[in-house]
């Protein structure tokens, strides 16, 4: 039976319960045996995967070594797709989006609805929600984006963003981690 999460008020600090330690211990020698032998056809695939996902092949392990997951999706600002008011998707970065094989969600930021944003992506996002507002807490930050996930886990999803504050928005809702606008998609 899973234990239940803990209660309000807990900041998820270590566990009291006895035998802590040598759980963890366990688990970070159970970990360093594994990697030294992870066998090559494993980590051809993840490096193949790695590149499906336009991600480095460093950042793909952090996030499988973080959360024993895959990524099956990932969440774009409007502010890292260039997508404004009144505009529409510029071409390199709906190139990139074409080229993803995983969930594509949109976060319309600002005065951009989410529908605009939809618009915008021709096709290529498969859904757009509103972003959390500036200055929001991370209670609201969390709402907005399990809202845009849907029954997606957070611990497989990676944002996107390319304003102050977005990568706030990966911490709040635990996601699998954040990645720069800049490194992501390509210049233009």
């Amino acid at each position: 039976m899973a234990a239940a999460p803990p209660g309000r008020g807990h900041n998820r600090g270590p566990a009291l319960e006895p035998g802590r330690g040598w759980r963890l211990h366990c688990w970070t020698k159970a970990r360093a045996d594994l990697l030294p032998t992870l066998p090559i056809e494993i980590l051809r695939n993840r490096v193949r995967r790695a590149a499906e996902l336009g991600l480095d092949y460093r950042t793909y392990a952090s996030v499988w070594a973080s959360t024993g997951h895959d990524v099956v999706a990932f969440l774009f600002s409007s502010n890292a797709l260039r997508v404004f008011p009144g505009q529409g998707l510029p071409a390199d970065r709906a190139a990139r989006l074409e080229r993803l094989a995983v969930g594509r969600i949109g976060l319309a930021q600002g005065r951009l609805l989410p529908d605009a944003l939809l618009a915008a992506a021709g096709g290529l996002l498969e859904g757009a929600h509103p972003a959390p507002p500036p200055f929001a807490g991370w209670s609201e930050q969390r709402r907005r984006l399990r809202t845009a996930l849907g029954r997606i886990p957070s611990d497989q999803v990676i944002l996107v963003g390319d304003a102050a504050g977005e990568r706030e928005w990966a911490e709040a809702a635990r996601l699998a981690g954040y990645i720069a606008a800049e490194h992501y998609m390509p210049a233009g």
